[in-house]
């Protein structure tokens, strides 16, 4: 049986999502010196600090205070914008909302170039999606290949 929505050549999409916050994880640690844990939680809420829910972040630390969300999409085999996958995005954006402002926000993402659209899934998302930013969110997109990561403007 075909699974059009696996990645081709991985086992599953989950383990491809876990693979890249490991990617992710030994990033931080080797190059910005930080080291973060798995499923970090963190209390969030809208009607403050009496009403609030854990929420586990992919990766994050208290010292220094870091959350990050890692998100590996790529374009569609087709080179279309994987429309569902950018709901999950959104969706990051909402909780680093909700978290509080003492933290670091990352939304770590897998660089795929589109050469049809001439540009990244990550440059794309900033530029249909900056309206859903907040402002102390920054996003990272790295570079498997190179092991690099760069920071995309979003202002």
């Amino acid at each position: 049986m075909v699974n059009n929505f696996q990645r081709e050549g991985s086992v599953s999409n989950a383990h491809v999502g876990r693979n890249f916050e490991e990617r992710a994880r030994s990033y931080f640690a080797e190059e910005m010196r930080i080291h973060l844990r798995r499923n970090f939680d963190v209390q969030i809420g809208v009607r403050g600090p009496r009403d609030t829910r854990d929420r586990k972040f992919d990766l994050g630390a208290i010292d220094p205070p870091i959350l990050v969300e890692c998100k590996s999409h790529t374009w569609t085999s087709g080179g279309n914008v994987p429309s569902a996958k950018i709901t999950q995005w959104n969706e990051a954006m909402y909780f680093f909302h909700l978290a509080p402002q003492e933290y670091r926000k990352i939304l770590f993402v897998q660089r795929d170039f589109n050469q049809k659209k001439e540009e990244t899934l990550g440059q794309y998302y900033v530029r249909t999606h900056r309206h859903l930013i907040p402002e102390d969110v920054e996003i990272l997109e790295f570079d498997s290949a190179k092991s690099v990561a760069v920071s995309l403007p979003i202002r």
